[in-house]
């Protein structure tokens, strides 16, 4: 058996530059690139090797673990899962940052590879420097936080142990089910120790990724719900995209005449103006979709793991007879609410159930199609409401920024959002004219997502123009990878919004009777309270000082300005905008359904008691569908 000397770290770039996913015919590279920050975990082994093979394996340097993690995401995202990024750090603080990033990924099911920095395998010396001492278990270190969030894990304590482990991780990292964060903590010293490795290890290798068909019991089963429903809601989970079902989705839909609705990782599988699509499902959704669920008698899940802003926390699915047909690659999601099973690939379900009820010629009630058809249009009016700004002197609202983005964007761009206020007045105005424009990471809602991910998405798409939305308190959450951005010349657009706080939260804190406390960016009162004078914080001034270009926008003529001016820009460019907050002014419409957040069971304080007495009524009405 031929063998190479190489360290346990050359071993590994080597391994994962030779590895490749394919599907549909199309082959491409599983590892695309790697990003790392540097310590005395990783600097000699994962760091040499990346110098000894510079024509390998791609190099990003960040600024910050955990958005390192979100800018991989972003590119597997944007890549339909077929090619990922890696990560390495240090050991200590470097490694326990991923643990939110890796909690994202695997919650989305999102490929991302963590190759985190470990303490010495051999223990030369114990404690090292940063090394976590457990008096019951001479073997945790801080990496073990990132079993939980990992989908697979291994500590590399022998260079032998490299072979099944790499391949047991590009197995996950492919796995249209299993997929999520891979972590391989690497002990610094194993990186750097040599070793005899067959040649084999580093043959290229295709991973197949799967498209698995319908059960045939399963599917008759499914075209008897679908035949014998008067009036049935598709709803188009994030499944849908990670399929690329798209197209099969369209084709079904226009054949049955089945409205679809969209979760926020759903939205965008039919274009805003199909004639099936009634826009968001659930306490984000709109007026459409949500009236429709409430009478729906069949709900087909395409890719969804229903949570409870999909469900309105079990309060939504109001008809008495509902049932679920689930068609899911997942086992776990295609059982919930004691649903019908469709288990395959969102494709091949599709074109199937499709080719199957075509043998029937299946239509659902044309008064049905007028019903949903003269909501969907009222909704439009009422978007378009929210959108419209007629003054172009006053200062603009929330909604009316996203209009003037709305009226200037086309299916070629791409928008990035995770948290705040903004996801739920996207998933219910946005008009998304493309299947992967509306990128919303609502999984783990993780403030400080947007940045990171959108110079992720554009380095898998570097032709498009890619915009983050972010509020303030978002940006103060994460600003750093903008320097990473500005030094490999990333174009990303980024729409920062002034609303001194936290604006989402804020509210929901009012609703619940905690009266906004701790959500305004504001000096003390003196009771214990922020209700004073807002920050003199300048974010502006804070994203020009990390080398991106800035155009400040006072009001709704200057923003359409500078919105065209920095869709045309070819340097990372931020639109700084401070928006109009006050109770007097029209902002998006309210929740059209429900979502549960516990309120205080016993309170003195009026706006508590009036909100328990709300909640009370709403908890009334939850479901369990059995």
């Amino acid at each position: 058996m031929t063998t190479i000397r190489l360290t346990v770290a050359q071993a590994l770039v080597r391994f994962l530059a030779a590895q490749y996913t394919e599907r549909d015919g199309t082959r491409q590279r599983l590892i695309g690139a790697m990003w790392g920050i540097f310590g005395h975990g990783n600097v000699a082994g994962i760091g040499q090797a990346l110098v000894e093979y510079p024509d390998l394996m791609p190099y990003h340097q960040g600024r910050n673990e955990q958005a390192m993690v979100h800018a991989a995401v972003g590119y597997a995202r944007q890549s339909g899962r077929l090619s990922a990024h890696a990560v390495t750090t240090s050991i200590g603080p470097g490694a326990t940052n991923l643990v939110t990033g890796a909690a994202l990924a695997t919650i989305n099911h999102l490929p991302v590879l963590l190759l985190p920095g470990d303490v010495f395998a051999a223990r030369p010396a114990d404690p090292v420097l940063q090394q976590l001492e457990v008096p019951y278990a001479g073997d945790v270190s801080v990496n073990d936080t990132l079993r939980p969030v990992s989908k697979y894990f291994d500590r590399i304590t022998r260079p032998e142990a490299l072979i099944p482990s790499a391949l047991q991780a590009m197995r996950v990292l492919t796995d249209p089910v299993d997929t999520g964060a891979v972590t391989l903590a690497l002990p610094q010293d194993v990186q750097a120790e040599a070793f005899d490795w067959p040649e084999r290890f580093f043959a290229e290798r295709v991973w197949t990724v799967r498209r698995p068909g319908v059960d045939a019991a399963e599917l008759t089963e499914a075209v008897q719900a679908v035949r014998a429903a008067r009036r049935p809601l598709i709803i188009a989970g994030g499944g849908v995209h990670h399929s690329r079902a798209e197209t099969a989705l369209a084709e079904f839909a226009g054949a049955t005449g089945i409205p679809v609705a969209s979760t926020q990782a759903g939205k965008g599988s039919l274009r805003y103006d199909h004639p099936q699509d009634v826009g968001g499902i659930g306490h984000t959704g709109t007026a459409t979709a949500d009236g429709l669920a409430r009478t729906a008698d069949l709900v087909i899940g395409v890719g969804t793991r229903y949570t409870d802003f999909t469900t309105a926390s079990g309060t939504l699915f109001e008809n008495p007879a509902v049932r679920f047909l689930n068609l899911n690659i997942a086992p776990f999601d295609g059982h919930k609410l004691a649903g019908l099973p469709l288990v395959a690939d969102a494709r091949s379900a599709l074109d199937e159930l499709t080719e199957a009820l075509g043998m029937h010629g299946h239509r659902v009630p044309e008064e049905y199609v007028a019903e949903y058809t003269g909501a969907k249009d009222r909704w439009e009016r009422t978007v378009d409401a929210c959108f419209a700004a007629p003054d172009p002197a006053a200062r603009p609202t929330q909604p009316q920024v996203l209009g003037a983005l709305d009226a200037l964007v086309d299916e070629s761009d791409i928008i990035v959002n995770a948290a705040g206020s903004l996801p739920g007045d996207l998933h219910r105005l946005w008009r998304a004219r493309s299947a992967d424009q509306y990128h919303l990471e609502y999984g783990y809602s993780c403030m400080g997502y947007e940045i990171p991910a959108a110079l992720g998405v554009k380095l898998a798409a570097p032709e498009r123009n890619v915009w983050a939305l972010v509020g303030d308190g978002t940006y103060l959450m994460l600003p750093t990878e903008i320097v990473t951005a500005v030094q490999e010349g990333v174009a990303v657009k980024l729409v920062l919004l002034q609303n001194h706080g936290y604006a989402s939260i804020g509210g929901l804190s009012q609703a619940v009777g905690a009266e906004r406390f701790g959500t305004a960016y504001r000096y003390p009162a003196g009771d214990g309270t922020y209700t004073g004078a807002p920050l003199p914080v300048d974010l502006a001034a804070n994203a020009a000082s990390l080398g991106m270009r800035v155009l400040r926008a006072g009001t709704v003529g200057e923003l359409r300005a500078a919105l065209g001016e920095a869709r045309a820009a070819e340097v990372p460019t931020c639109v700084y905008v401070e928006t109009e907050t006050s109770d007097t002014v029209s902002g998006a419409p309210p929740a059209q359904a429900w979502w549960d957040v516990p309120v205080a069971a016993t309170a003195t304080r009026p706006s508590a008691v009036k909100a328990r007495e709300l909640y009370e009524r709403h908890v009334s009405t939850r479901r369990r569908h059995l």
